[in-house]
Formats: structure tokens, C-alpha cells, sequence
């Protein structure tokens, strides 16, 4: 059975059958997603302005 670490706390779990994959938990899952909602992490790449219209065409 394959096992991986939980991205957000390290612990292995289960990868089959986990409704939560690849976290261990919902609770670890809900952390990480509220991470990305807080903007705690970054894709890299050049700024680019909020008002910048040039982009919408």
C-alpha cells in the first residue's frame, strides 16, 4: 500500500482510499487551503499591476 508524508504536517498516510489525498486529515487540507487564501505562498513570475487593462484584450 502506497503511503506518502502529508504535505502540511509530515505525517505518512495512506494514499488509497484517502478522501483527503494527499493530506492526511481535512483539518491539514483546510489549513493549506486557508495558506493560499492568506496568500502564504507564491507562483514566481513578474509583477504585473491590478489596473493593468493591456492584459483583458
Amino acid at each position: 500500500m502506497l503511503k506518502v508524508k502529508c504535505p502540511r504536517c509530515r505525517t505518512e498516510t495512506v494514499w488509497e482510499g484517502n478522501p483527503h489525498r494527499p493530506f492526511c486529515s481535512a483539518r491539514c487540507k483546510n489549513i493549506d487551503l486557508a495558506a493560499w487564501a492568506d496568500e502564504e505562498y507564491r507562483i514566481a513570475g513578474d509583477e504585473v499591476a491590478a489596473d493593468d487593462e493591456s492584459n483583458e484584450r
